[in-house]
């Protein structure tokens, strides 16, 4: 079974994408990062993990990791022609 951060393929990864769509500001994002031990210039490429997000701070990242399974569901959808 999977969790809702995570595919049977691939683990959830949040994008910048995803904070815009939480309604995130990058001005503040960019230090949290920092404070947590993340690589801001890597998450920017390549995303993170949902679950360093939780791991680091289970309550912001909520709506972010909310907002990057919503992304990848319709993505899903989109490839499988459902959309």
């Amino acid at each position: 079974m999977t969790t809702p951060d995570q595919t049977a393929a691939t683990p959830l990864r949040v994008t910048v994408q995803d904070l815009r769509t939480a309604r995130y500001c990058m001005a503040g994002a960019r230090p949290w990062f920092r404070r947590h031990g993340f690589d801001w210039q890597a998450f920017l490429t390549h995303g993170i993990a949902a679950k360093r997000l939780r791991e680091a701070d289970a309550t912001l990242a909520r709506p972010v990791i909310r907002a990057a399974a919503a992304r990848e569901a319709a993505e899903g959808k989109a490839r499988d022609g459902r959309a």
